[in-house]
């Protein structure tokens, strides 16, 4: 059976009720069908992680803008692959084709 997959805005609503008291910690999770081990653990993820709601803009946008970055050259080197891909299957055709047999890539090693 898969793992289920929470959503950051789901924990966050649990672990924030279970800070305000309101309802006791085994009612909260209980009543989600949670287990109580995996909600400490986002509990104290987020106890751990909530000096970052308080972070200057700046860094906030200096965070924002390295992952953004880091998304264009993925999507850049994906395309490239696929790119790459389609050219070594036209030429494999190609070989096949004139009844050639296709020649062996050797092994890269970036090591030169």
């Amino acid at each position: 059976m898969p793992k289920k997959k929470y959503t950051a805005e789901f924990k966050t609503k649990i672990v924030l009720t279970i800070l305000e008291g309101s309802k006791e910690f085994n009612e909260i999770c209980s009543e989600n069908n949670l287990s109580p081990n995996m909600v400490r653990k986002w509990k104290q993820d987020f106890l751990a992680n909530a000096h970052m709601a308080f972070e200057s803009d700046t860094e906030q946008k200096s965070a924002q803008r390295k992952e953004a970055d880091l998304k264009i050259k993925n999507d850049q080197m994906l395309k490239t692959i696929g790119q790459l891909t389609l050219e070594r299957d036209f030429l494999q055709d190609c070989f096949r084709a004139v009844g050639e047999p296709i020649p062996e890539m050797p092994d890269y090693d970036p090591k030169g």
